[in-house]
């Protein structure tokens, strides 16, 4: 065992504590000092110290007895804080639900409870999921471990600056646009959104239900693939990585086709960013990858026509949904009421009645019924015409803005909205409901560049397995 037990992947602390290598009390202390040494990342809005050692020695317990062991034995896990846990609360971010406790936990967390895993704590987000930087005006700003001063992305950012810092290897996150791989890349860890509808997100605080899509973060491709296999009982296996008959095994990735789209996702990068990225395009090429430069033609506007118009739609009517669905103790009007100040006037311009920019019955209707299924085909198209296994882009255009700079950005000599450097590279992925999986590419200035490869629809374990050998050549970046 090493020295450091927070350096252990999930799988290995797991394999650790069931073959009893490793107790689970122990693992339990050691990321619970690495959280009080890291307590000023602000990563965590509940966390209950006493109740993650019950919950480790009552795992003790069971393997003592001889009872049967988990996938996930002993594995403390932190949970976004829009998803429902019955024994933490439970805020979305915002203060009106500051003590709001559900009665039952979100499908997902059963599913990691009956794997052995337990709730690490509560991770604090950007307020309701309205927004890519994780400062909270509720609960305070999330910091991102490789630069305090900086934004660990959003909306996911506690997550993903608490498994960046050694705090868990494995993390729950969701994803509406971006909010699972936009905090991946700032954190330089990886983080994936399957196929929308791939994971239960029944209990989590929504946005829309075509886009809002739960899933993992980790520090590495491994720990992901262990999270799918226990979530959907697909236990593909990712090693050797055999792909459509194609032995990727991290060295050598000769017959993998990823196709580029320069004038959509790169168009506009930072030059810093740009030259990580293409030096990890290089760096695949020698491997073997064949990199097919190709054209999406319409892209930018159909993403124009669906993906805020969407969510602008859905956000007020899902939102108070779901608090009459989990029995909160607030209505919409209610909690509205103290919401923060960026985000109530978020919500005033785009979604409450009567706002300027709201989206009519007939433009939601078209995005809903047909621009998005048109670019669902042509998405599928755009696979089988170029014969690529999947899409290898920018996730982001820059690295992690400072904490409060998330209006306008000046990249590469243009004037940017915040929301479009960090949200237009991932908007495609999500509003297609493709699988999209965040991987660190290198460093740019001491900030983490990462890059997003897109599979086709359904094409989860694949893209996974590109994702393990992707990572064997890339490499992993370290704890900070």
């Amino acid at each position: 065992m090493p020295d450091d037990l927070t350096t252990l992947s999930a799988g290995e602390a797991v394999s650790a504590m069931r073959d009893g290598r490793m107790t689970a009390l122990a693992y339990a202390e050691a990321l619970l000092a690495r959280c009080a040494a890291g307590a000023d990342l602000n990563a965590f809005i509940a966390l209950d110290p006493d109740a993650v050692r019950a919950a480790a020695r009552a795992a003790d317990a069971r393997r003592a007895a001889g009872e049967p062991l988990g996938p996930l034995h002993g594995l403390p896990v932190p949970v976004k804080d829009s998803i429902a846990t019955a024994d933490l609360p439970t805020t979305a971010g915002t203060t009106a639900l500051r003590d709001f406790r559900p009665a039952h936990d979100a499908g997902i967390v059963a599913r990691l409870r009956a794997a052995g895993a337990s709730v690490l704590g509560k991770t604090n987000l950007h307020e309701l999921s309205m927004g890519w930087s994780s400062n909270n005006q509720a609960f305070g700003a999330v910091r991102n471990p490789w630069d305090r001063t900086r934004i660990p992305g959003g909306s996911s950012g506690g997550t993903a600056a608490a498994v960046a810092a050694g705090m868990a290897p494995l993390g729950l996150a969701e994803d509406t646009q971006g909010s699972i791989r936009v905090p991946a890349a700032l954190c330089g860890i990886a983080g994936f959104r399957p196929t929308t509808g791939r994971y239960p997100s029944d209990g989590c605080a929504p946005i829309s239900p075509l886009f809002d899509q739960i899933g993992p973060h980790a520090r590495c491709v491994a720990d992901l693939a262990l999270f799918d296999a226990v979530i959907t009982g697909e236990d593909a296996p990712l090693d050797p990585l055999l792909l459509d008959g194609l032995l990727l095994n991290g060295l050598r990735l000769n017959g993998l086709r990823l196709g580029i789209v320069r004038d959509y996702y790169f168009d506009g990068i930072d030059p810093a960013v740009a030259a990580v990225v293409e030096t990890a395009l290089g760096r695949l090429a020698d491997a073997g990858v064949t990199l097919v430069e190709t054209e999406f033609p319409g892209l930018g506007t159909l993403i124009a026509a669906i993906t805020s118009a969407v969510q602008a739609h859905d956000v007020v009517p899902s939102l108070t949904a779901w608090l009459e669905a989990m029995g909160a103790p607030v209505g919409f009007d209610a909690m509205f009421a103290q919401v923060s100040p960026d985000v109530a006037t978020l919500l005033r311009q785009i979604a409450l009645p009567g706002a300027p920019h709201a989206t009519s019955e007939a433009a939601y209707a078209a995005a809903r019924d047909v621009h998005r299924p048109a670019l669902q085909a042509q998405f599928a198209q755009w696979f089988a015409d170029n014969r690529v296994d999947a899409m290898i882009l920018p996730a982001t255009m820059t690295t992690a803005t400072p904490i409060g700079e998330d209006d306008h950005l000046h990249i590469a000599g243009r004037d940017v909205p915040f929301r479009f450097a960090m949200g237009r590279n991932i908007a495609p992925g999500s509003t297609a409901g493709l699988p999209g999986l965040v991987l660190p590419a290198g460093l740019a200035n001491g900030l983490p560049v990462a890059i997003e490869i897109d599979g086709p629809a359904g094409s989860d374990r694949a893209v996974l397995a590109m994702g393990r050998a992707i990572e064997g050549v890339l490499g992993t970046l370290p704890l900070r």
